[in-house]
């Protein structure tokens, strides 16, 4: 499975873009769950967000959704954290 996570916004305005593919990796399972679980609290179109706050684009196979600072739940703000510090 392949997760991907787009962030933009932010007071500098840099977009950042990562991934993970899961396949074949010891903690496939772990990966997976969480990003089931980030899906649930996503929309189908990006919100607006607050000023200087991020946007995040998260896509999980075929499936997108979006979501924004402050609002994330507690799987999507470790789903991204994650993605952003340990994908490609």
């Amino acid at each position: 499975m392949r997760i991907q996570v787009s962030r933009t916004g932010g007071f500098a305005g840099i977009a950042r873009h990562r991934e993970v593919e899961t396949t074949g990796r010891p903690d496939a399972a772990e990966w997976e769950a969480l990003a089931e679980a980030a899906l649930t609290g996503g929309r189908d179109s990006p919100p607006a967000g607050v000023p200087d706050g991020f946007r995040y684009r998260i896509t999980i196979g075929d499936r997108t959704v979006y979501c924004a600072d402050p609002d994330l739940t507690g799987a999507q703000r470790t789903l991204i954290s994650r993605i952003l510090k340990e994908g490609a």
